[in-house]
């Protein structure tokens, strides 16, 4: 596939999938065996429903959750997305231990890779602030002490 339509398909995952919650659109996008790498969320279960899983809790917790795409590279079977996630945390976040709501605006950046096959996702990696969110919400102190 070429670079754009690979950044189509990506684009539509934020677009469809994030934003407009569209959660149906995973399968249409992910292949079944779709292994997610993300440090801050250990063991995510494979294939589409992993994604639906892992972007739910995000949605359940920020309502008005809104993913921005700052820059997009592609190149090969690999599509490089720098965002920006907004949103206020007005339900539990899930976790261990859950976060309970904050009512706490928060503005997140990170970088999503996705690798692409056969006109769908089967590979992603995503880093993010993940320490800059649990800060922002209060959970962690800038100096790094549990907040009181």
């Amino acid at each position: 596939m070429s670079a754009q339509a690979n950044r189509a398909i990506v684009r539509r995952f934020f677009h469809e999938l994030c934003n407009a919650r569209n959660m149906g659109v995973a399968e249409a996008l992910f292949a079944g065996d779709h292994i997610a790498h993300d440090p801050s969320i250990p063991g995510i279960s494979p294939g589409p429903e992993g994604v639906q899983q892992t972007i739910a809790i995000y949605h359940k917790a920020f309502p008005d959750a809104h993913w921005h795409i700052e820059d997009m590279i592609a190149e090969g079977d690999k599509v490089v997305t720098r965002w920006v996630g907004r949103g206020t945390q007005t339900e539990e976040l899930q976790g261990d231990p859950p976060i309970p709501p904050t009512g706490k605006a928060v503005v997140v950046p990170g970088i999503w890779i996705h690798r692409i096959a056969d006109g769908k996702i089967v590979e992603s990696w995503n880093v993010w602030d993940t320490l800059g969110m649990l800060q922002q919400l209060g959970v962690i102190s800038r100096k790094g002490r549990e907040a009181a």
